[in-house]
């Protein structure tokens, strides 16, 4: 039997769900399929850090306004537990900020960043002071956090029950042509086929994603308990972070950050470390994370990467932590861009990130994508 339907997914990351939800929203019958048994990739190994102010200017900044508006949504329909206070990114010495000074009186300012730099007794009032050892923080009050652990599952059963969408687990979806897909659950016909394959670049389509050259990050990434009752409510950075995130890494004052942590610390450097930490429902923080770039992520984590990671922590938070689980993190990385639509086909599109932020814009590009392809029917 072939079953129709009017858009076929493949894959149930926060892109494919996205695409889900910008379809399912306009009435159209969805199918999404997924070859493991529940989302295992990287939309739950992540942070969780749905952050706006670390986006360069452009598209990306208002891909995550926009996307920060239907996380708002999701978290009123689907019930979602999201924090909404923002983010802290300390600066811990004087040229990180230097940094954020001059990121708050021009390019914030300019653009619209929603952003307030905390000294002196401001910084005292964080926490009660657990974290005025350090020079500032930069609070960008429009920064979320959710687990997503949690988020995607919630997000998958709202779908499925709330607005029609079928789901197939457990599913391989073998091949795509335009208008049809076959898979281990049978064949399915649609007008419109969207692949969401994350970092799978070899099973559907390889042909054309091989024509973007994209590289797998993969990333050491902890769970850890803090060791006095901190109840952290916020997502936390460093001035690390600068040289990482677009917002702030073009910048003249970032070349001093960079050439700091060349000179005082090139093992950072030499691993992609920036310190992210995101607190869990549970008083627990996610802690990470390294970036090591290749056409396969290697299964062998380096303890020394990890260690390195729990120190930066434990000077952060002003505190020691106990690891309490270890994972790898991996996404699809260095394509021609952050993202990629293509349409190799009629009816047939490739949706991929290329950079680690599919929570912060994934929604947003989901519905842009969304609109362009019924537009043009």
């Amino acid at each position: 039997m072939t079953h129709h339907r009017d858009l076929l997914i493949v894959g149930a990351g926060i892109l494919g769900l996205s695409h889900a939800y910008a379809a399912a929203r306009r009435g159209l019958k969805v199918s999404v399929f997924e070859r493991t048994a529940t989302p295992l990739g990287a939309s739950v190994r992540n942070f969780g850090q749905a952050l706006v102010t670390g986006q360069p200017p452009g598209q990306m900044l208002e891909l995550a306004k926009a996307s920060r508006d239907i996380w708002g949504d999701w978290s009123r329909l689907a019930g979602l537990q999201i924090k909404r206070n923002g983010s802290y990114l300390f600066a811990r010495n004087e040229t990180e900020e230097h940094l954020l000074e001059a990121f708050c009186n021009n390019r914030a300012v300019e653009h619209g960043y929603n952003v307030a730099l905390l000294r002196g007794a401001a910084l005292r009032d964080v926490y009660g002071g657990q974290f005025s050892h350090h020079r500032a923080a930069l609070h960008g009050m429009d920064d979320q956090q959710l687990y997503s652990r949690e988020a995607i599952p919630a997000l998958i059963d709202y779908l499925r029950r709330e607005l029609g969408v079928e789901f197939h687990f457990s599913t391989l979806a073998r091949d795509v042509e335009p208008g049809r897909l076959r898979s281990t659950a049978g064949d399915f016909t649609a007008p419109q086929i969207i692949v969401c394959s994350g970092h799978d670049y070899q099973t559907l389509l390889a042909e054309p994603i091989a024509a973007l050259d994209p590289q797998i990050c993969r990333l050491q990434m902890l769970r850890a308990k803090p060791l006095i009752n901190l109840n952290l409510q916020h997502a936390l950075l460093t001035g690390l972070s600068c040289v990482h995130y677009g917002a702030f890494a073009d910048l003249p004052e970032a070349a001093g950050v960079q050439a700091q942590i060349l000179r005082d610390a090139p093992h950072l450097h030499e691993h992609g470390i920036h310190l992210l930490i995101s607190p869990t429902p549970y008083g627990e923080l996610i802690i990470g994370d390294s970036h090591h770039y290749g056409r396969d992520p290697s299964p062998f984590n380096a303890e020394q990467v990890d260690n390195w990671m729990i120190e930066l922590a434990e000077q952060t938070l002003g505190c020691k932590v106990q690891v309490v689980e270890r994972w790898q993190g991996v996404y699809g990385s260095r394509g021609p861009g952050p993202f990629s639509f293509l349409r190799p086909a009629p009816g047939l599109s490739v949706a991929l990130m290329h950079t680690g932020v599919g929570m912060s814009v994934g929604p947003a590009l989901a519905e842009r994508n969304i609109a362009q392809l019924w537009e043009q029917e």
